[in-house]
């Protein structure tokens, strides 16, 4: 600021200056934490849409399209829970380097939070140019990690918009990404997929479906069926499986296939798995106090990925045990091989922490998951479960018949119990007890029923 004053008739000009460069350094930075995400340093959905909105503007000055990547890490989650967040943290710095890196200087690559990455690709020339380009980033985002010397594989999902075709305003381009992200996650992930109009109602009905699922644990509609496990020797009911089922006010009876996958993906399988398992340990002990099971008589409860994951699963099962005076023997956990497909310090720890609890470890679904049988070796596995799938052929199909015929003698080599599941049939009964099953379950002998049917 100058002005002009006079001093004994002499003009004099008075100038004040400020130093301004920490107030303009502080607003840079100010605007840099608004528009980038603090973890990878990528622009965050501010500086998308800002940069949205001017591709969109010049595709529509030029007539060009501009395509939109919605991309998600498959089983992010499974590793997040499993291994801590510092790990996953590292993991997604590392997978923000790879996009980065795999893009041209006009495109922009964006963290929106958590694993969910947007590319921007303006100025894009055909839909086989934007396949080209998921193709490579799906192929280069799936190589190998190494996070605290421990190699990591994740591989990425994708959903493909385009403008104008799928939308002309920003947010309708995220939402319709989102939807073919969705879209391509469904289908096992790994891939890519491009939007259409009926991902739309599949999203929207799923949504619509969860707000029902968190209705549902509000208003307790969940109940749990069991059924029998007949030993193949002495046609003894000597376990059961817990079930859980959803019983729907107005659509009736709900196929788990439905709503257990979203239970899964939204978390909300954690405070579901706790009910589960406290109504499980209550009802069989509520059956031992009443006689009508035998000591011996395991009761079987499925435990998620996520349950797993879970920090709180060992003090929750210790807990209800103590609550309804239950021995441990008499309590299963069922597992799947996705649970311990990593052989990490947590999963050693976890399943050590189960077997000092005294719970019975078991494998769900033995032979559908992955190859590696290094986890047989490694924890203190009680039963091995032959998948339904590999059931419902074994008398028609002889590759299932020998998987299901190895299956047993592994099991048996290595100390273990076989479960067959989904026995229907007397021939698939005759032939499992030719290769020496020891337990059999299945709608041959009882469907899945409420405690007071069983």
């Amino acid at each position: 600021v100058a002005s002009l004053v006079n001093i004994n008739d002499h003009p004099y000009c008075v100038v004040n200056l400020r130093d301004l460069s920490q107030q303009r350094a502080h607003e840079k930075a100010v605007q840099k934490l608004a528009q980038q995400d603090q973890l990878t340093g990528l622009p965050n959905r501010v500086l998308l849409i800002d940069r949205l909105r001017q591709a969109i503007a010049v595709a529509k000055r030029y007539d060009r399209q501009v395509a939109l990547m919605s991309l998600n890490l498959d089983r992010f989650k499974q590793i997040n829970n499993s291994l801590g967040h510092n790990v996953g943290d590292a993991l997604l710095q590392q997978v923000a380097g790879r996009l980065s890196l795999g893009v041209r200087s006009s495109d922009t690559v964006s963290r929106l939070g958590g694993d969910e990455f947007v590319i921007l690709l303006p100025e894009i020339n055909s839909t086989r140019d934007v396949a080209m380009i998921a193709d490579k980033m799906i192929s280069h985002i799936a190589h190998p990690y190494l996070v605290d010397n421990q190699e990591l594989a994740i591989s990425p999902s994708v959903g493909i918009c385009l403008f104008p075709d799928d939308g002309v305003e920003p947010e309708m381009l995220l939402r319709n990404a989102d939807a073919a992200l969705f879209n391509a996650k469904e289908s096992g992930g790994r891939c890519y997929k491009f939007f259409t109009p009926e991902m739309n109602t599949r999203a929207s009905e799923r949504l619509a479906l969860e707000s029902r699922l968190r209705r549902a644990i509000e208003k307790g509609e969940f109940q749990l069926h069991y059924q029998p496990q007949i030993d193949l020797c002495t046609r003894r009911i000597v376990g059961l499986e817990a079930l859980m089922r959803w019983q729907h006010p107005t659509a009736g009876t709900v196929s788990p296939a439905t709503f257990e996958p979203l239970l899964e993906e939204t978390g909300l399988i954690v405070p579901v798995g706790a009910w589960v398992i406290e109504t499980a340990c209550r009802q069989r002990a509520a059956w031992q106090r009443s006689g009508l099971l035998a000591d011996d008589c395991t009761l079987a409860v499925n435990i998620s990925p996520r349950q797993f994951a879970s920090h709180s699963l060992v003090d929750l099962l210790q807990q209800s045990l103590a609550n309804n005076q239950l021995a441990p023997q008499m309590l299963e956990v069922e597992l799947t091989e996705g649970s311990l497909m990593h052989d990490t310090d947590a999963t050693r720890r976890m399943l050590n922490e189960l077997k000092q609890l005294g719970v019975r470890l078991s494998v769900d679904d033995f032979g559908t998951g992955y190859s590696s049988l290094s986890y047989l070796k490694l924890f203190e596995i009680d039963t091995l479960k032959i998948d339904k799938s590999f059931v419902d052929k074994i008398t028609s199909d002889k590759k299932d018949e020998a998987i299901s015929a190895s299956i047993v003698n592994l099991a048996h080599n290595l100390q273990m119990l076989v479960v067959a599941e989904g026995v229907e049939h007397e021939a698939q009964l005759q032939l499992l007890q030719q290769m020496g099953c020891d337990i059999v379950q299945g709608y041959y002998f009882a469907k899945p029923m409420p405690q007071d049917q069983l």
